[in-house]
């Protein structure tokens, strides 16, 4: 049975897609990743992807229809104008509950990495938390930079691994999870000349579908309000 993409706006431009969580951005092992998916779904020959998510990661996904609209949505996410709001969720105590986690990121084995104290060219993270209930928090994370597994390692950084995540997390836990709990929750973007700003809550998932967790995010609808 293939996959739907559900696509959450689409003009002359770009259309933006809510990717599902445990499918691949590429295609790969002949099993069709979320650009091919989308090419058959919509019968487009061609697209221009301007950015990705993991794997593990479902949400608000930008895919350019034209390279001129790729071009500058290119130049936006190089020049950090495009807001990017994601939620995570974690079992673990953190060491602290809200701020910034920064530090350049140095890789390790099998593809992973860690966060270092240096600050040459650093990952830059903002966040805020609230309690879902006992040993479970809800996480509103703010990238400032664009690292490869940024989140997932700043999260790990603070002795919060993301609940689900089979790289960084305690693998045997993960593994019994029903998802990674990454999700890419809202854009904001001034695209020529219009801005544009999205929300999209997680649609699946058990921890973020309890009743005290959909609550904490309904209060976040707005998030760009919430990081001055």
């Amino acid at each position: 049975m293939t996959t739907k993409i559900s696509i959450i706006f689409q003009n002359n431009h770009f259309i933006l897609v809510d990717k599902p969580a445990g499918l691949n951005f590429h295609s790969e092992d002949d099993k069709a990743g979320v650009i091919e998916l989308i090419k058959q779904q919509e019968g487009i020959e061609t697209l221009f992807p301007v950015h990705r998510l993991d794997k593990m990661t479902s949400g608000l996904l930008i895919v350019a229809l034209n390279k001129a609209t790729a071009n500058q949505f290119l130049e936006l996410f190089s020049e950090r104008k495009i807001d990017k709001y994601y939620l995570a969720i974690s079992n673990s105590k953190p060491k602290k509950k809200q701020g910034w986690i920064k530090g350049d990121m140095l890789a390790t084995r099998n593809g992973s990495w860690k966060l270092a104290k240096t600050m040459i060219k650093p990952a830059i993270t903002r966040f805020i938390s609230v309690s879902i209930q006992s040993g479970e928090r809800l996480y509103l994370l703010k990238p400032e930079t664009g690292k490869t597994h940024q989140l997932r390692v700043a999260l790990k950084s603070i002795s919060a691994p993301i609940c689900g995540d089979q790289r960084y997390a305690n693998r045997v836990e993960a593994i019994e999870e029903d998802r990674g709990y990454l999700h890419a929750y809202a854009l904001k973007f001034n695209l020529a000349g219009h801005l544009f700003e999205f929300v999209r809550a997680p649609e699946n998932g058990s921890r973020f579908l309890t009743k005290a967790c959909r609550g904490k995010i309904e209060e976040w609808t707005k998030p760009w309000s919430l990081f001055k």
